[in-house]
């Protein structure tokens, strides 16, 4: 009999391994130096007939509006046999302290920053976020609140529009595969608001939510049982993102979440400059502004390297080339 139990176990480790590794875990990476603001390398996959962009992003740890960013003209829905998905898998560092949690709604992604056995790391997963109607708030807060298996009390605003879709719901809806919140809930020092898991992992990295943080059950499985309540929690929203490696400056734009109708060009150049002279500072740069007008164009959420740092020695000021960066 326990050589029975025994060979059952086996098959059960067994598939549980096969199941977990058909999804890839939110990427870890030891933190750069303090001048380095760049993470991770920039891969591409060959799809299968069968695949599609929800597939792609829950095996590879990405969101699905990331990958439709990173791949315009590809069908989300139907790639097709052999077609060339660029994943990205490359980050700029978003803005402010490197400490806690920082949710940039902008890329529709979520960073933790940690430390172990003296170590500085950051672990980066996609996340959905609030809809336009329901956006997520911006902001610093803290986790006050650590619940396994929640009950989720849906406020009397959601009952509403769900009844007026014929789908009536309880008051309280108890832990279990129908429960939206998933198996784990953070809660934020922000009124009803949270991070959490989801019953629905095919929605993830979209703009889906009544306001909270959506994140993966494998991602938020392992976030957890690491945040200790008080755990510092910023939210922002940041498309524009220039970044250091080394002596490159890097640029990277995700699509505005608003759009503004008031002066698009003079507000897109006013953030593009806020967002440049941000990163460098006192540092001097050769910058190639027609690149830098490329990037903002494309939106693709990738990493691109659009200027140099000039050593002090050279003198002069904060150098460019190509300087008609009309966008």
């Amino acid at each position: 009999m326990n050589a029975h139990i025994s060979k059952a176990h086996s098959i059960i480790n067994c598939l549980l391994g096969m199941l977990l590794s058909s999804h890839v875990l939110a990427a870890v990476y030891e933190m750069p130096d303090s001048s380095d603001d760049l993470l991770g390398e920039i891969k591409t996959i060959s799809s299968k007939y069968e695949d599609t962009f929800i597939d792609i992003g829950r095996t590879y740890n990405v969101g699905y509006e990331e990958l439709k960013s990173a791949n315009p003209g590809i069908d989300p829905w139907l790639p097709g046999e052999g077609t060339s998905i660029l994943l990205p898998t490359q980050f700029v560092l978003p803005e402010g302290e490197r400490r806690g949690i920082v949710v940039n709604v902008a890329e529709f992604r979520i960073y933790y920053y940690y430390t172990s056995g003296g170590v500085k790391y950051v672990k980066t997963a996609p996340a959905s976020v609030g809809r336009m109607d329901w956006s997520t708030p911006l902001g610093r807060t803290n986790i006050v609140a650590k619940v396994r298996n929640p009950s989720w009390y849906p406020p009397e605003s959601i009952r509403k529009e769900h009844a007026a879709r014929g789908d009536a719901l309880p008051k309280v809806v108890p832990p279990g595969p129908n429960n939206p919140l998933g198996a784990y809930a953070l809660r934020l020092g922000l009124s009803s608001y949270l991070i959490h898991g989801t019953n629905r992992p095919e929605g993830l990295g979209m703009r889906v939510t009544h306001g909270c943080v959506r994140l993966l059950p494998e991602d938020i499985a392992w976030l957890f049982p690491q945040v200790d309540l008080k755990t510092p929690v910023s939210i922002i929203n940041q498309p524009v993102k220039f970044g250091w490696r080394g002596d490159a400056l890097y640029l990277e734009v995700h699509p505005a979440l608003e759009k503004s109708d008031k002066n698009p060009a003079s507000a897109d150049m006013t953030l593009i400059t806020r967002e440049y002279v941000k990163v460098t500072g006192s540092k001097q740069a050769e910058v190639d502004w027609e690149l830098v007008a490329q990037v903002y164009r494309e939106q693709l959420g990738i990493p691109v390297k659009v200027g140099m740092r000039v050593p002090v020695e050279a003198g002069g000021g904060v150098l460019s080339r190509n300087t008609d960066s009309s966008l």
